[in-house]
């Protein structure tokens, strides 16, 4: 399966929402659901034209299955939102986004990647410890929907040598 990423246009903007909420619909009936689902189009697309967040879109023969939104912070990169179509999981396509992010943040002199996990998604955790991230922090934190919830966050050091540019 040849899976393209590329940094979404603003014309992407829709589909990158819409591939968040496809991804986090199982989190609607959690203890505390996904402030996810409560993210109106306006406000992804106001943060991507001030310039506050950026996106990447995957897709796969032309057909979106996947996109994540990240933050050029000092020295890292904080990437969140990591969307994968539910009939796409599985074939390491969020891998291959993290991957993908990660060069990103090299090519953009960023050492250190950064993202905040709900500590309850313990799939998710495993995930990015399986890439090199660690848990460097656990911290309560209340969501925009008011609610408190348990999150990790994880970090992973980027060694410049790992990436060819080409």
């Amino acid at each position: 399966m040849f899976i393209e990423i590329k940094l979404a246009a603003e014309e992407d903007i829709p589909i990158v929402h819409k591939l968040m909420l496809e991804a986090f619909e199982e989190y609607r009936f959690i203890d505390v659901p996904s402030s996810a689902l409560n993210e109106s189009l306006e406000t992804l697309q106001l943060s991507f034209k001030n310039g506050s967040e950026n996106a990447l879109l995957c897709l796969v023969k032309g057909l979106p299955i996947g996109s994540s939104r990240f933050t050029l912070k000092d020295d890292s990169l904080y990437f969140s939102r990591v969307s994968v179509s539910p009939n796409a999981r599985g074939k390491g396509v969020a891998k291959a986004m993290l991957l993908w992010l990660e060069k990103y943040a090299n090519d953009h002199c960023k050492n250190k990647m950064e993202c905040r996990v709900r500590a309850s998604l313990t799939k998710n955790i495993s995930l990015y410890e399986s890439l090199g991230y660690f848990v460097s922090k656990e911290e309560v934190v209340k969501n925009p929907n008011g609610f408190l919830v348990k999150t990790v966050v994880m970090e992973k050091t980027l060694d410049a040598k790992n990436f060819s540019f080409n």
